[in-house]
């Protein structure tokens, strides 16, 4: 796929990320849990989202744009993956730590947990979107693509 194609797709899911993330938060915001199956709606469809997202810019658009030769481009990948590299490892930690059991046993230690794992991508998502893929975007104006995942 062309690299300002890859880059639409991303924000794209961006987006959805957030709003997925929006309305896990409107649930966390309340007192008690909501229906169960609210609930693995909401978390499944961010997890499969977030999991298909980060593959695509762990695995294949940080390293891509880390071997492109433009060393700006190369230092700042470096930095992501350095600093946010393991958001993946830690959703995929937090998302099996919480069972529905587990949610329904401990609801605010899964309140806390949550809005401390979302705020973590939040906080991704705005520096991608404001440092990384502007400065991918200019440089992907020389053509080339990103490795698929």
């Amino acid at each position: 796929m062309p690299r300002i194609r890859e880059i639409e797709r991303l924000r794209a899911e961006h987006a959805a990320l957030v709003t997925l993330s929006g309305f896990l938060m409107e649930m966390v915001a309340a007192p008690y849990p909501p229906r169960a199956t609210e609930l693995a709606s909401v978390r499944g469809m961010l997890r499969d989202t977030l999991t298909r997202h980060l593959k695509c810019e762990d695995w294949a658009l940080y390293p891509t744009l880390q071997a492109k030769g433009d060393p700006d481009l190369s230092r700042l990948a470096h930095q992501f993956v350095d600093e946010m590299g393991h958001i993946a490892s830690d959703f995929a930690a937090y998302d099996a730590r919480w069972t529905m059991a587990a949610v329904e046993s401990d609801w605010a230690g899964f309140c806390t947990e949550t809005t401390g794992i979302l705020d973590a991508l939040a906080m991704r998502i705005e520096r991608e979107e404001q440092d990384l893929y502007p400065v991918a975007e200019r440089v992907a104006g020389g053509g080339g693509e990103f490795g698929s995942v």
